[in-house]
């Protein structure tokens, strides 16, 4: 008996050595950056590869590396050439794919920039990107391979490193959660305006739960990418200025989404440095912001609001959280389609909610939830969200991802977010 069981603790061992091992296997301690333009229109779409580059550090997670923490619009996965095995995955959202559903993609074609993050293989490997739709139907996919000694490999970070300062420090990259804070709209003379901006900016994400209990799992850095011109360009005031990232108000002609198509523009501002996620702070007092899942929050810095909208923005693109908000007076959104479960942990159609917080309702929660009721159940089944006044339901009556003035999370998305922080960190 006891040979057998120091047979199986040696083989648990072997196998937890082996998990331990994974990521010096496959990959060096360096960043594949994959450039990709997504091209076409509402009836055609297209994946383009643009440009690879190698960055001299890996940030990003070294376990769960064939996991996803959620499904995103959009992934990609990455091979072993040889073996075929699978050896890392993530997935993303992006304005491409929000841009589809506007009219103007049905009369004309247009290009995105994308970049993303990935390890850097120590030998050659597959990259597969997969774009879905709101109906998770793939629409559009490209693989290639990547060579590690191919010599057209750009080398980033090396010679010129954008000016930074660390906020917060909690521990070595592979062990936290990096976030990079990047200027938008700020000169050179207004370098101390924009690091006291971030300094608030880091106040206010970490004064919310879970952030707040989990901040020795982050490290953020302000990185201080100089515009030649103060603000941000505001398009139906007929202003445009010259920025670092070119952002601008009146995406898809909505007053208030401010985005940056210059998706290169924000990466190699950040080449050298340790990073994952990406909060961009633009310089203006004009309310507005935007964000895409694993791929950038953008805000306004000096904006009332400014403190609860970051929050709220980061939610969207760290968390990858849904908006709970919804319009009374407009009854459907073609968003989400009622008889597909959307992937985004806050909201349901119903079709799949036992995937969602069915497990946190309290017994006899009744479905629908009446706003009424709410006190009674602080976790329910509340219709209306993710833009719509029926058939789309959010976990609680109020919360940061419904509201500017709340003050917290609801409980769902608490546990959605603490899950993402412990898949990055554990």
């Amino acid at each position: 008996m006891k040979k057998k069981l120091l047979f199986v603790l040696c083989l648990l061992l072997s196998v937890a050595a082996l998990h331990a091992q994974q990521f010096d296997d496959y990959f060096a301690d360096k960043t594949l950056r994959v450039d990709y333009l997504f091209t076409g229109d509402s009836g055609q779409q297209e994946v383009s590869l643009d440009k690879l580059s190698v960055q001299p550090v890996w940030a990003g997670r070294r376990h769960h590396l064939t996991e996803l923490p959620a499904q995103g619009n959009g992934q990609i996965v990455m091979r072993d050439a040889e073996s075929g095995q699978t050896i890392y995955t993530t997935s993303f959202s992006s304005l491409y794919q929000e841009w589809l559903a506007t009219d103007e993609a049905q009369t004309v074609r247009k290009a995105f920039e994308n970049t993303f993050l990935l390890p850097f293989p120590l030998r050659p490997a597959v990259v597969e990107i997969t774009l879905l739709n709101y109906r998770k139907e793939m629409i559009a996919k490209l693989k290639h391979t990547v060579r590690p000694d191919d010599i057209l490999i750009h080398q980033q970070g090396i010679s010129h490193i954008t000016p930074h300062r660390y906020l917060l420090k909690s521990g070595a990259p592979e062990k936290c959660i990096d976030v990079a804070i990047l200027a938008e709209g700020y000169t050179p003379e207004e370098t101390g305006v924009f690091y006291q901006d971030a300094e608030r900016a880091v106040a206010s994400i970490f004064s919310y739960t879970p952030f707040k209990e989990m901040r020795d799992r982050f490290n953020v850095v302000a990185v201080m990418s100089p515009s030649t011109d103060s603000g941000v360009s505001i398009p139906r005031m007929g202003d445009w200025r010259r920025t670092a990232f070119g952002s601008h108000f009146s995406t898809f002609y909505s007053d208030r989404y401010l985005t940056t198509l210059n998706v290169k523009a924000v990466h190699d501002a950040l080449a050298g440095i340790s990073y994952e996620h990406i909060i961009i702070l633009a310089n203006t007092e004009e309310y507005g912001g935007g964000g895409i899942y694993n791929s950038y929050t953008l805000t306004t810095a000096h904006h009332p609001l400014f403190s609860p909208v970051v929050v709220h923005e980061f939610g969207h693109s760290f968390g990858g959280l849904a908006d709970e908000y919804f319009y009374p007076n407009d009854p459907t959104s073609d968003t989400y389609p009622l008889d597909v479960e959307p992937w985004e942990p806050n909201i349901t159609t119903r079709v799949n909610f036992a995937s969602k917080w069915e497990d946190l309702l309290q017994p006899h929660t009744p479905v629908p939830t009446p706003v009424s009721e709410k006190t009674k159940y602080p976790v329910g089944v509340y219709e209306g969200g993710g833009y719509a006044f029926k058939g789309i339901y959010r976990p609680a009556d109020e919360c940061r991802m419904r509201n500017n003035e709340y003050p917290t999370f609801c409980p769902v998305c608490q546990r959605a977010l603490q899950r993402m922080i412990t898949f990055y960190t554990e």
